[in-house]
């Protein structure tokens, strides 16, 4: 089957409902806190709940970069399948807790098995997807977290017509078993040889490590993507955690409205540009080599008009419009972050790279989120949104001088 030319299309099929049970498990928690609250008293404390979500947040930060290492000396397959299944037999054994500290550790424990998914799964895209058809298939694979996202949405809905016990169950159950249909039919495919005829050492494997690191660092492209990638990250957190809070305030909308509204809203458009995106890159880069840097800055550039609409927009029409502008061109820059490390980086280090700029965003979007909290305290969060717009507009500049790539496809440093 691998060797049909379908196959290399199936592959982002089987990793597109992966990618939605990423999301979905991990964003399940935050609607259903209503539901748990009456079983389990402390979430009742905001404290707690935040201590809930930082703790998921910043371990699968830091976990990113030790995955990406990991997936590019060993076997993506087994990691995916692995991957998927820890955090899936999680989000179950959730239904079962009883305690706010049985909570805090299954939070913990997902954060580290689900950070293995991502650099993992798009490196073995990338490698499947080698030519002109790159971009579109990660953004086909990128539309599951859109919907993950989404669909998490709902799990206060399906919890309040069962239960928050029976929703996690039913989501780990469903993910377990998943994860060994992948086994039968999901294969690797390096696009490079490791030796396995020496045997290995724990020094030997830092060694590679340090390596892997060593060259990616060493490359001046490098830093720039990774620049690039946390820049957007600030205003892409803050519309994540905050625009259903802004939404709240600047329409003096109920949060049960609100909160659906903003999170439909950017994750239907970021679907759409993902996809858009995808599409478009594909055939740019064809006639120049720079066409996934260009498609990938004429995103970033429609978040700016969105970031004043958000910040400053005066109307619900208006505020609507920059959500989904907003989503619309965070779609189109997500879609191609792999594509372009792709041109620069080989394909023996683009999980570790992967890992690395996962680490930066999500660090980025812990900065970002603490400080908008004190800025909405403060009454400035709606300026403060539209500030956010110079990180951007440096991203973008940085973006278009230095990224100059030699091929659609770097084979080997």
């Amino acid at each position: 089957m691998q060797n049909k030319k379908f196959y290399p299309w199936l592959v982002v099929g089987l990793l597109w409902l992966v990618a939605l049970l990423n999301y979905l498990d991990r964003q399940m928690l935050s609607t259903m806190k209503p539901s748990m609250m009456v079983d389990i008293a402390e979430l009742a404390k905001a404290e707690n709940f935040g201590r809930l979500m930082a703790v998921f947040l910043w371990i699968y930060a830091f976990m990113s970069p030790v995955s990406g290492i990991i997936a590019d000396r060993l076997n993506r397959k087994w990691l995916i399948v692995s991957s998927l299944f820890v955090w899936s037999g999680v989000t179950l054994a959730m239904g079962y807790a009883t305690t706010f500290n049985q909570l805090y550790v299954l939070r913990a424990i997902m954060g580290v098995s689900e950070a293995f998914y991502m650099p993992a799964g798009l490196a073995l895209i990338a490698d499947y997807h080698q030519g002109k058809t790159r971009s579109l298939a990660i953004g086909i694979h990128l539309s599951g977290v859109y919907l993950g996202q989404a669909f998490g949405g709902f799990g206060a809905t399906i919890a309040s017509m069962s239960s928050w016990q029976w929703t996690f169950h039913s989501f780990g159950l469903l993910g377990m078993a998943y994860s060994l249909v992948l086994i039968f039919l999901l294969m690797e495919k390096k696009a490079y040889t490791i030796d396995t005829t020496r045997k290995s050492s724990v020094g030997m494997e830092l060694t590679q490590a340090y390596k892997s690191l060593g060259i990616l660092f060493g490359n001046i492209a490098f830093w720039v993507i990774l620049f690039n990638f946390s820049a957007p990250s600030f205003p892409g957190w803050a519309v994540k955690n905050w625009l259903p809070t802004l939404f709240s305030d600047a329409l003096h909308m109920d949060m049960a409205q609100a909160g659906p509204l903003a999170t439909i809203t950017t994750a239907f458009s970021s679907l759409v540009g993902v996809l858009m995106g995808g599409y478009l890159s594909d055939r740019w880069v064809l006639k120049d080599l720079r066409g996934r840097v260009y498609t990938g800055a004429f995103g970033m550039f429609l978040t700016i008009p969105a970031l004043f609409l958000l910040g400053y927009g005066n109307s619900f029409m208006l505020i609507l419009l920059g959500g989904v502008c907003f989503g619309l061109g965070f779609g189109m820059f997500d879609v191609n972050n792999m594509p372009i490390l792709c041109q620069f980086v080989s394909p023996r280090y683009r999980a570790t790279g992967y890992g690395i700029m996962n680490l930066a965003g999500i660090s980025a979007g812990a900065v970002i989120t603490s400080f908008l909290g004190k800025s909405a305290d403060a009454g400035n969060m709606r300026q403060d949104f539209a500030m956010l717009s110079i990180v951007v507009i440096a991203a973008i500049v940085l973006n278009l001088l230095v990224l100059r790539p030699k091929t659609i496809n770097k084979t080997e440093d």
